[in-house]
């Protein structure tokens, strides 16, 4: 049952009220005032149901807890426990009184995911562009890809081998079904033996366990098919024997290869870095305006494309943004291969044209130059704001982070640009005060 959010504040006749104990030129507090609570509100409401089922937490909560979570870099649990122990958060998402208890469990936030799904997290990502007006209308702006790694160990075929014959004995012991051999100790020594695949005289004998890893996963896979109940077979795990056996029979060397149960979708991406060689997630573009450095546009890739190949998707993501098309993208040489795309002039680093004039091959030069300064934006997205690693599931969670992430950066851009604001200002007083006093 959806509960309303409250629309305006009214103080208290017997509590005080919260927002008199704050410091009102705090920048968090000033940020709660520029965003537009009431357009979640209507967009959301559609997700409820208006007198069927237990009460709702209220929209703007909801809303304001995954802004706090990726704006200070939290998990879902730590991001309730500490608006418990902050009154700025608190009075962020809403409340008029303090509040002593914890707002929701750290669950509701999956729940409240999952609710609007991409299509809301990106509204609220447009809320973040549009809180910077015409700066984020800039004709031209920087694009560039990398790497969103997913939550998972790194990658062995030995490793999933193992992880397969777990699932498959736990599936058999929560049935109740007798099993002619669980190979529990077998596979304890097979673990042993594979530690030692990269020396030169063990590894023969590390190859031979993984085979026999591969052999013992089918012979259960073919008992428990046996002696599963049809309805059950088919309904519950007909699927995940058929990922299994695809895993099994994977090579080292094959095209669209499985590295995690939990998330098939994660493909390896090879960036060329000498510290990580591999990053296995999904490949993420993102474009921020040339001078103000404000996100307006980022995309997930559910495939592993070549650069080139996703400009189309992050120029019209730009697009739908913002409400205005982008006339230069700035990329660097891993876009070869693209000029112009549906209307853009792409700008890539090279040498100089004889056709070109002094003033154009400046020009050029100094916006190449100025487009490594996306380099650290992603490098803050990483470290700052949860882009490091992802936890969140599916292709949809790749996206959702992403926006998340982004829109974490702009608000802290107008969050910086207010405090130096008010900088700026109480050292004019100062100055004109001394002034005064002289």
């Amino acid at each position: 049952m959806l509960t309303p959010s409250k629309t305006f504040h009214q103080p208290s006749l017997f509590e005080t009220d919260l927002l008199l104990q704050l410091d009102p030129s705090d920048p968090l507090l000033k940020l709660s005032t520029v965003i537009p609570w009431h357009t979640f509100d209507e967009a959301f409401s559609i997700h409820y149901t208006e007198d069927i089922g237990a009460p709702s937490k209220p929209i703007r909560l909801m809303v304001g807890l995954l802004i706090l979570k990726q704006l200070e870099n939290l998990s879902d649990e730590s991001v309730v426990l500490q608006w418990k122990r902050n009154p700025y958060y608190q009075a962020f998402c809403g409340m008029q009184e303090f509040q002593r208890k914890l707002p929701c469990h750290s669950t509701e936030l999956v729940h409240f995911r999952k609710r609007i799904g991409a299509e809301g997290v990106e509204r609220i990502f447009r809320m973040s562009v549009g809180l910077h007006g015409k700066a984020a209308l800039e004709a031209a702006v920087h694009i560039d890809t990398t790497v969103q790694e997913k939550n998972i160990t790194y990658p062995t075929d030995s490793k999933l081998a193992i992880r397969i014959i777990n699932r498959l004995n736990k599936i058999a012991k929560v049935h109740g079904i007798f099993q002619r051999r669980t190979f529990v100790k077998e596979v304890k020594l097979l673990r042993l033996d594979i530690r030692h695949f990269r020396h030169v005289k063990k590894r023969a004998k590390a190859k031979r366990a993984l085979k026999r890893l591969r052999t013992i996963a089918g012979i259960l896979i073919r008992e428990l098919r046996r002696k599963l109940p049809q309805y059950c077979l088919f309904d519950c795990y007909q699927q995940d024997f058929l990922l299994y056996e695809r895993i099994l029979k994977q090579q080292p060397k094959d095209t669209n290869k499985i590295y995690s149960l939990h998330e098939p979708q994660v493909y390896c991406v090879a960036k060329g870095k000498d510290h990580k060689q591999y990053e296995y997630g999904s490949k993420a573009s993102i474009a921020c305006t040339a001078r103000s450095n404000i996100i307006v546009g980022v995309v997930s890739h559910e495939q592993n494309q070549h650069d080139s190949h996703t400009l189309p998707e992050i120029l019209k993501h730009v697009e739908t943004s913002r409400g205005k098309t982008v006339k230069q993208a700035v990329c660097d040489r891993g876009y070869r291969g693209k000029s112009e795309v549906n209307g853009t002039k792409i700008i890539l680093p090279g040498k100089a044209l004889k056709r070109d004039t002094h003033y154009q091959r400046n020009k050029k030069r100094k916006q190449c130059r100025r487009r490594a300064a996306i380099e650290p934006i992603i490098g803050h997205l990483k470290s700052d704001y949860r882009m490091a690693r992802n936890y969140l599931k599916g292709a949809i969670g790749d996206q959702i982070n992403l926006l998340m992430a982004a829109c974490a950066w702009n608000l802290k851009q107008w969050l910086l640009a207010i405090f130096w604001l008010f900088f700026a200002a109480k050292h004019k007083a100062k100055i004109s005060t001394a002034t005064g006093d002289s």
